[in-house]
């Protein structure tokens, strides 16, 4: 699950990381007060950002031909300018698609003066089975360019998960991102209170970029999350309630939200050929091998490994819900999962949604031939497939006739 900017700060302000003064607007009418706040802190700016879980924001553009979606603001009056362009529009970046998102929140933050912007992100290192902590001296930038460009540039420390993270840990990435004095320290700080946030709140990432050193209005340096991502593991969201209610259902596809509710994992897609599949290892290698032969995946659709009668026809109505579906696949290996039941579920869904589309079905493993027998005596128009390679090219066919 993924929140917005300003959730992630509150979540790592509860840490102990410093974030600039902000104030989250929801409408118009608590810009000015929000931003009258943020003038008399005494910035002399207010930065407007527009709050849609996407990056790029201060690079995209407006559906209204408005460009920026992030803006700096140097008067109260200037900030209301830029948050009437940008509440309710759609804002097009470079991870929206074409399509855009719309802008629902804005967080008005002060405008810091930053001396110096770095990277630091904590995520899990799957290959060595160890959180790992990412710091770079090049912040503002794109990380995966950095790391093809100066991957010397980028420091790791990997943390042992029994212990967490050691302050003599916190002291090498401080010194690697060249800060010291009460910088230095400062930023051990900061580092440790970015893992604990990881650590804490069951993130699968938490991204400062940038991570920068502010001169405060005494002339003193200090360090701050200026921006910040947060990506927390679904499977882990029953332990918080709270970040679970940070949840917003306006920056998801609708068809993904009703896939939810039925524990679908479930990625809209641009193709015609739908996919329903067990594992989602399975359902990758299904939208490859429907490429290979010539298709283009509708979807990613895994019921995981102990889907229901009523999972698999929620997962069809799910599928039928989107218009530009012309065939589906249904590529089922039984492990865990009985293939009667699938097929059970799968002639109930065709009579119920009354599909009128090919639909292409590969069963093989635990109880199989139940499976098979179940399809052949439904009565239903159902086409099998011998392999997923002969499954997948009579759907190809199927489609394009």
């Amino acid at each position: 699950m993924n929140i917005h900017e300003y959730q992630a700060k509150q979540l790592l302000a509860k840490y102990g990381v410093a974030v600039p003064f902000e104030i989250p607007a929801k409408s118009l009418a608590e810009v000015r007060p929000a931003a009258d706040k943020i003038a008399a802190s005494g910035s002399s700016r207010v930065v407007v950002k527009s709050q849609i879980h996407a990056g790029g924001r201060g690079k995209g553009t407006f559906k209204t031909g408005f460009q920026g979606g992030v803006k700096v603001a140097s008067s109260v009056d200037e900030a209301v300018s830029f948050a009437e362009k940008m509440l309710g529009n759609v804002l097009v970046t470079k991870q929206t698609g074409a399509d855009g998102r719309k802008v629902q929140t804005l967080l008005l933050a002060a405008g810091e003066k930053i001396k110096k912007e770095f990277y630091l992100a904590v995520l899990l290192d799957r290959a060595n089975s160890r959180p790992l902590v990412m710091a770079s001296t090049e912040g503002g930038m794109d990380i995966e360019e950095v790391a093809e460009k100066h991957p010397e540039k980028i420091f790791k420390e990997h943390i042992d998960p029994a212990v967490g993270i050691m302050p003599f840990q916190a002291r090498k990435i401080s010194a690697a991102l060249g800060l010291k004095g009460d910088l230095f320290n400062a930023g051990v700080k900061l580092i440790t209170g970015v893992y604990n946030t990881w650590w804490e709140c069951d993130a699968a990432m938490v991204e400062l970029n940038p991570l920068a050193v502010v001169e405060l209005a005494d002339g003193k340096e200090t360090v701050m999350a200026l921006d910040a991502k947060i990506s927390l593991d679904d499977n882990a969201l029953y332990r918080h309630k709270d970040i679970l209610e940070m949840r917003d259902l306006n920056e998801e596809a609708p068809l993904e939200i009703e896939a939810s509710k039925f524990n679908l994992n479930y990625i809209k897609l641009d193709g015609s050929i739908a996919c329903l599949v067990n594992g989602a290892g399975l359902a990758m290698a299904t939208m490859d091998i429907i490429q290979h032969f010539g298709g283009n995946p509708a979807n990613f659709l895994d019921v995981g490994g102990g889907a229901s009668k009523e999972q698999v026809t929620a997962a069809f109505k799910i599928i039928l819900s989107d218009p530009n579906v012309k065939g589906i696949l249904v590529n089922i290996f039984g492990g865990i999962m009985d293939c009667n039941v699938i097929a059970t579920g799968i002639v109930a869904a065709v009579k119920e949604t009354h599909l009128n589309i090919p639909l292409v079905v590969r069963l093989e493993g635990n109880n199989v031939a139940a499976g098979k027998k179940t399809l052949a005596e439904s009565g239903v128009a159902i086409i099998t497939g011998d392999s997923m390679a002969d499954a997948a090219q009579k759907v190809v066919k199927a489609v394009g006739k």
